[in-house]
């Protein structure tokens, strides 16, 4: 909680002008049981009416003035909790926004949610409770104890024993509770997680008749989330019950003690009435601190959840800007890359070496798992390369600045992604001054302006959350869209034409070759009809690079490809053959890069 004091800089006045009031009605709460004491001992014991009279209009105004100040210390404190979890949850936002692929993999998506909503909340009521609360309770019991001296010495000892018990209580409790809060909130990411994988892939299940099985999985995780709630709940339970044991036990001792002092006639009535309001205020305040402790354990434990998100350093560092780029012909090269994702053995990329010429067209083909979005992930810088260097227009990628990079690169990854909102609103993700002319121009080349002209409202259509209101090749082709409109230096499409037919992805390529020839594009297919015409095909096999080269001479070359380009094309094996057996075509197992 101390590390995320920063965010209250702005409430400095707020965080201090809350306690204050709350002092000032306590100080109000303090002297009602003074005034009854002499409203008793002076009014009633000599029937002095007037008094009685002017000791009631006291508790009147008392109780007015209280009240006035009790509600000006919840505004401050409500304006500064909800402006501190506001500055909060922003700042995780944008720190969230900052981190890496790495990071984001190794947090995952459930916990970020759950840090960026619940937990944000809990630690929002936390320090509204706190504010109006957490003071309160201490003035109460210390104020009581110092009134009980003004009153009687030796009724008074009565609190000093019992005030240290009762704080000995609260703090082993709290002890015990906090760290098992931290362990209910890892429950909670866990059941978020469930609900979110559920929810996304509900249709998935539904296909494989899996319902039973995903209920059975969520019911355990929330069994265990119940259960942990449960014990934590009994252990802060037991504090409500043994402040009250322990208070009614002081009280006893404090009556017996003040009844003896009156008989013996060093106290009257009226101050062992007082006493023992301020012993009963103690017992409403330490039953409200019992409640008030449980909100802050689950404070502190979620803002040590939000504070471990803040802790995290991305593992990627951009310069603050670009240094003077290089004259260079070469869009992007690789020398000697080797990546591989965090917790995992084996390398994902090894030692892969190519270079590519500004203005000419890669085609990137493998099996599945080969390492194809992976490689385009480095271009993007998404993720740094373990070992060698990546080039970009024959300078380190390391060396250009994030806004520069990604002015630079438009990439339209694999799963189709858009946002709620209109189409002119998703297209303008991609370059926000984009005029609609030129929304229009790149939806044309991207194969869909005839499904934005059949829409209602056209470019004011509104799309649905993930535009769920479309069809995948749809999504897929405004996404393209999106990325043209940026009219980048590099255009990466990762597998982004998998849901179009081939009559669509034939014109998509074909409009694509009408691109600036200073654009370089990276297509990344499982098709070889997609790649065929590239300038230069990368065959990765395994995470290695087997192959580079254009069609042609990847049949002659490189095996792994020929077997990708036969079992989509069979009847081109026939031919192959028969140069192979005519000596156009060198003997298997006598190519040069298989």
């Amino acid at each position: 909680m101390r590390s995320l004091a920063v965010y209250l800089k702005n409430y400095k006045k707020e965080t201090i002008l809350a306690p204050f009031f709350k002092f000032l009605e306590v100080v109000f709460d303090l002297m009602v049981p003074v005034v009854i004491a002499h409203m008793i001992d002076v009014g009633i014991a000599e029937n002095n009416r007037g008094v009685i009279i002017r000791s009631f209009l006291i508790l009147i105004l008392m109780a007015g003035a209280g009240l006035t100040v009790s509600i000006t210390a919840q505004f401050f404190a409500a304006k500064a909790s909800t402006g501190f979890a506001a500055e909060l949850r922003q700042s995780v936002f944008d720190h969230v926004q900052g981190l890496s692929y790495s990071e984001l993999d190794r947090l995952g998506t459930a916990t970020l949610i759950t840090r960026l909503t619940n937990d944000i909340n809990q630690v929002q009521n936390g320090l509204n409770m706190g504010l109006r609360l957490l003071l309160r309770s201490p003035f109460i019991v210390l104020g009581s104890m110092v009134m009980a001296f003004t009153i009687n010495v030796r009724c008074a000892l009565v609190f000093v024993v019992a005030i240290p018990v009762l704080f000995l209580v609260v703090f082993v409790i709290m002890y015990l509770s906090i760290p098992l809060f931290r362990k209910v909130q890892g429950k909670l990411d866990r059941v978020t997680g469930l609900t979110r994988e559920n929810l996304t892939g509900v249709r998935v299940i539904r296909a494989f008749c899996r319902e039973r099985e995903a209920v059975k999985e969520f019911d355990e995780s929330n069994r265990e989330l119940t259960r942990l709630n449960e014990f934590v709940g009994r252990l802060s339970a037991l504090l409500n019950p043994a402040t009250y044991v322990l208070i009614n036990i002081a009280t006893v001792f404090l009556i017996s003690a003040a009844g003896v002092q009156v008989n013996m006639g060093s106290m009257q009535q009226g101050e062992t009435v007082a006493l023992y309001n301020y012993m009963a205020q103690m017992i409403v305040e330490l039953i409200k601190l019992a409640s008030l402790i449980i909100t802050l354990n689950k404070a502190a434990a979620c803002a040590g959840r939000v504070a471990d998100i803040l802790n995290v350093q991305s593992s990627m560092d951009y310069v603050t800007e670009t240094k003077t780029q290089p004259v260079s012909d070469c869009a992007v090269a690789f020398q000697d890359v080797t990546f591989s994702y965090a917790g995992t053995k084996a390398p994902s990329l090894s030692n892969i070496s190519f270079s590519v010429k500004k203005g000419q067209t890669v085609g990137i083909i493998g099996g599945t798992g080969s390492g194809k979005t992976t490689l385009v992930n480095l271009i993007s810088r998404f993720y740094d390369a373990d070992q060698g260097t990546v080039l970009l227009n024959g300078q380190d990628i390391c060396k250009y600045s994030q806004a520069d990079l990604c002015s630079k690169i438009g990439i339209v990854p694999q799963k189709a992604v858009l946002f709620k909102g209109t189409i002119r609103e998703n297209m303008k993700l991609g370059r926000e001054n984009a005029s609609d002319e030129e929304i229009w121009e790149a939806l044309s080349m991207a194969q869909a302006k005839e499904i934005v002209e059949k829409k209602q409202g056209q470019l004011d259509f509104t799309l649905e959350q993930n535009g769920k209101n479309l069809s995948g090749g749809q999504r897929q082709r405004l996404t393209i869209a999106r990325a043209l409109i940026k009219n980048p230096k590099i255009l990466i499409l990762d597998d982004s034409a998998s849901a179009l037919d081939f009559a669509t992805d034939a014109a998509l390529r074909k409009s694509l070759h009408t691109l600036s020839h200073k654009t370089t594009t990276f297509l990344v297919s499982q098709r070889s009809s997609s790649i065929r015409q590239a300038d230069l095909i990368l065959v990765l096999d395994d995470g290695t690079l087997a192959g580079q080269g254009t069609h042609e001479e990847l049949l002659k070359s490189c095996a792994p490809y020929r077997e990708i380009f036969f079992s989509q094309f069979p009847d081109e094996r026939k031919k192959y053959d028969a140069m192979q057996n005519t000596g156009e075509l060198p003997a298997k197992g006598k190519e040069a890069n298989s």
